[in-house]
């Protein structure tokens, strides 16, 4: 296994997946509009906790972004969804 554990915060995970997003401007609109955020308040959303879990859970749920942003960031996709499901019950494992 190349990858290193990884020992990513939310915080720091939601910056990499908003990066991700930043660049493919397409998948930003389209988490917008299935998050409901109102464009004008991303900016202010940013770096708070709900924010992070909502792009988390958004990556999550797009197996496609999630493996491309695990990949660039070398980090395993399983470090992804552990945190993103971190603050829900355990539905599965």
């Amino acid at each position: 296994m190349a990858l290193k554990p990884t020992s990513l915060t939310v915080s720091q995970l939601a910056d990499l997946c908003l990066q991700h997003l930043a660049q493919n401007p397409e998948q930003l609109a389209e988490f917008i509009v299935q998050s409901g955020i109102h464009p004008a308040d991303l900016r202010g959303l940013v770096g708070t906790h709900d924010f992070a879990h909502g792009i988390i859970d958004y990556v999550v749920g797009n197996e496609a972004l999630l493996l491309n942003i695990a990949a660039e960031n070398n980090v395993s996709p399983e470090a992804i969804t552990g945190l993103g499901r971190a603050h829900h019950h355990h539905e599965h494992h």
